[in-house]
């Protein structure tokens, strides 16, 4: 039997067609029994991620029951400082004055009422004398706090102060201010003494020590002393 030239097209044609589905059909099959490619790069960084989430709470958990065990208090409500290193050519007060300290005797007592009056411990009452002022009672800061404790003309105002340089009543105002923050942080000294140098606003904004460099300076100085004499 013959066939024609355009019979032997046709038929290749159909041949070359059935080829083409077969080997489509085989490619489908193959995708559907292969698994798909992990994304092994995003499963590496998402469990660096992890890794590294998990180090830092055992990071912190470690840190709060170190304060925990040094305070005897919860780390949720106490915040420890440890005394800096000793720093050199830092005087005890930002203020600037002509006139000279008070003597020992007279600064003590001036504490030792006022804490008295108020509620306070004296030598916390002392200590912040000495870092406001350096006990000079004609001390102005270059923002305009005045006398012992460095009081600000608009607390001076609020608190009734006539004569800001006069030292008794501004070390008693100054105790009187001190009493408020306490009262207002619920007996908080170190709250109410942080507010004492930076204002009760940033306090309230971080609930707690602002992570001022003055600030921090200045908590260490009160309640750590003697560090600038190591």
């Amino acid at each position: 039997m013959k066939m024609t030239t355009e019979s032997l097209v046709n038929t290749a044609l159909v041949l070359l067609g059935y080829a083409w589905l077969a080997g489509g059909c085989s490619s489908l099959q193959a995708q559907k029994g292969s698994p798909p490619a992990q994304p092994t790069a995003g499963k590496n960084a998402v469990a660096a991620q992890q890794a590294a989430v998990a180090a830092m709470q055992e990071s912190i958990a470690r840190q709060r029951a170190s304060v925990e065990k040094q305070s005897g208090q919860s780390a949720d409500t106490f915040f420890l400082l440890p005394p800096p290193a000793h720093m050199e050519g830092v005087e005890p007060g930002a203020a600037t004055a002509e006139c000279a300290p008070l003597p020992d005797g007279e600064v003590r007592t001036l504490a030792g009422n006022a804490a008295t009056r108020e509620g306070l411990d004296a030598e916390m009452l002392l200590n912040v004398m000495r870092q406001e002022s350096g006990f000079r009672p004609c001390a102005v800061s270059p923002k305009g706090a005045m006398g012992l404790m460095q009081l600000m003309p608009s607390t001076a105002d609020q608190l009734g102060v006539k004569d800001s340089f006069d030292p008794l009543e501004n070390v008693d105002a100054g105790a009187r201010f001190l009493r408020q923050l306490l009262t207002r942080y619920n007996g908080d000294v170190l709250k109410a003494v942080s507010a004492y140098n930076a204002g009760p606003a940033r306090v309230d904004a971080v609930d707690g020590i602002p992570q001022i460099p003055e600030t921090i300076d200045y908590i260490n100085r009160i309640f750590y002393p003697g560090f600038e004499k190591q």
